[in-house]
C-alpha cells in the first residue's frame, strides 16, 4: 500500500487562521503544474509499490486548478504508477468552486472523494475567519455535489472560534448531520505564529479562543457525532464505518507516502524528506532537474516518538507488539510510563491496545510527550 499526496499552493484569499504554504496570486500556476509533474518523474522510483492505494490533492486549494491541469497531472502519474476505480482519489475543494459543471468534470477525471472546506454554517464565523464563500454556499454545496455523483464526501468544521457560541456549535453539526456526510474532519481552531489571527491577537484587535470553550465544544462534536453513528477514529476525525479516510489513515499508521509540490513531505519508514516551502525557489530547482529537498534519517528513538504521537490520536491507539519491532529497550520505557497516564484516566488498555479516554483525548500532544524517548 502506498499514496500519493500532492499540493496546491494557490488560495483566492487567506484565511486569517491559516499556517499552510500557499499564494493568493495565480501568475505561477502553469509554471507550477510543469514542475509537479516534474517532480513526479524525477521521483518516480521513490515508492517500492507502485500499484496506490490513495491519491490526494491538498493545499492550498486544489479546487482552484482547471480540468485541463488535473489531466496534466493524472496524465504524469499514469505514466508511473497504477491505482483502480477502488483506490481513494480525494480532492480539498472550497465550497464557492463548486458548480455542477466543475463537479461533472472532476467526476469524469477519476475524483471520487471531496473534502469540503466548510468550516462553519454562519456567516458571521465566516466573516470573522476570513472565507472565501458564505453560508449559503456552505449549506448548498454538498448536495450539490451529491446530485452530481458524489458519495464519499468529507467536510471540515471549526469549533472554538470566538464567534461560535456552543449554541451555533450544536446547530453546525445538526446542519453536517442532516446533510448525511460519511465524514467530518472537525478542528480546533488555534493560533499559529506569523498568521493574521496570531497578529490581530497580539494587537489586541480581536480576542483570543477560549479554551474552555473549546474543549467543552469538543466534547458537544464527539457526543453528536458517535451517538449518531460515526467512529472517532482520530483526534479530529470522524467516518461512518465503511468511509475512514485512506489516506489520511496511512499517515496515521506509518505506511509509506510520496509527497509531490512545494512544503510537500515523504515518508518511507526509515527516511522523511520535505520539500522547499517557496513557489519560485521549487520551480527553478525543478527546471534544472534539481530536487528542492531535504531529508533525515529516523533514528529508532524517533520512529518509536513518532509512533506514540501518531497512534495515541487514533481508536487503534498503541501497541506493544509494534513497539517491540522498533526496540525492546523502547517497550520497556513505554511500560514504565504508561502506568502514570493510566492513573491520571487519560489512557485506557484493552487486549494490549492503549488508546485515550475521551478525557485524555483533550490533552492527546501532552500525554504523546510524557511517553517521549529522549535520545
Amino acid at each position: 500500500m502506498s499514496g500519493i499526496y500532492i499540493h496546491i499552493p494557490f488560495c483566492k484569499q487567506a484565511c486569517h487562521y491559516c499556517n499552510f504554504h500557499f499564494s493568493t496570486s495565480l501568475q505561477l500556476k502553469d509554471d507550477m503544474i510543469g514542475a509537479i509533474c516534474k517532480e513526479i518523474e524525477i521521483r518516480q522510483d521513490y515508492l517500492v509499490h507502485k500499484n496506490l492505494t490513495s491519491i490526494y490533492f491538498g493545499g492550498g486549494t486544489p479546487s482552484l486548478l482547471s480540468e485541463g491541469d488535473f489531466v496534466k497531472i493524472f496524465s504524469t502519474i499514469s505514466r508511473y504508477f497504477q491505482w483502480t476505480s477502488e483506490s481513494e482519489i480525494t480532492l480539498e475543494a472550497n465550497p464557492d468552486d463548486l458548480n455542477k459543471n466543475k463537479l461533472i468534470a472532476l467526476r469524469d477525471l477519476g475524483i471520487n472523494r471531496l473534502s469540503i472546506g466548510i468550516q462553519s454554517f454562519f456567516n458571521e464565523d465566516l466573516q470573522w475567519m476570513n472565507r472565501a464563500h458564505n453560508a449559503t454556499e456552505a449549506s448548498e454545496c454538498v448536495k450539490l455535489a451529491q446530485d452530481n455523483g458524489f458519495n464519499n464526501i468529507s467536510i471540515d468544521l471549526i469549533y472554538g472560534s470566538p464567534t461560535t457560541t456552543n449554541q451555533m456549535w450544536e446547530e453546525n453539526i445538526k446542519k453536517a448531520l442532516k446533510m448525511e456526510v460519511s465524514h467530518i474532519s472537525s478542528y480546533c481552531l488555534t493560533v499559529e505564529e506569523k498568521t493574521a489571527l496570531h497578529h490581530q491577537i497580539v494587537k489586541k484587535k480581536i480576542v483570543a479562543p477560549d479554551p474552555e470553550r473549546a474543549a467543552i465544544q469538543f466534547d458537544i462534536l464527539i457526543n453528536f457525532l458517535t451517538d449518531a453513528g460515526y467512529d472517532h477514529y482520530e483526534i479530529s476525525n470522524f467516518a461512518m464505518p465503511e468511509n475512514i479516510a485512506v489516506h489520511n489513515t496511512n499517515y496515521w499508521r506509518g505506511i509509506s507516502y510520496l509527497g509531490i509540490g512545494p512544503s510537500a513531505h515523504s515518508y518511507d519508514e526509515a527516511f522523511r524528506s520535505w520539500n522547499v516551502a517557496n513557489n519560485k525557489k521549487y520551480i527553478d530547482s525543478l527546471n534544472q532537474n534539481i530536487l528542492p529537498s531535504e531529508s533525515e534519517y529516523l533514528q529508532p528513538y524517533m520512529r518509536y516518538n513518532e509512533y506514540i504521537m501518531t497512534g495515541l490520536r487514533t481508536m487503534w491507539g498503541v501497541n506493544t507488539d509494534q513497539i517491540v519491532l522498533i526496540g525492546n529497550q523502547f517497550n520497556d520505557y513505554f511500560l514504565s510510563h504508561i502506568s502514570r497516564e493510566i492513573e491520571k484516566g487519560m489512557v485506557c488498555c484493552t487486549d494490549n491496545h492503549f488508546i485515550l479516554t475521551q478525557e485524555g483525548k483533550h490533552f492527546a500532544d501532552r500525554v504523546a510527550v510524557n511517553l517521549f524517548y529522549e535520545d
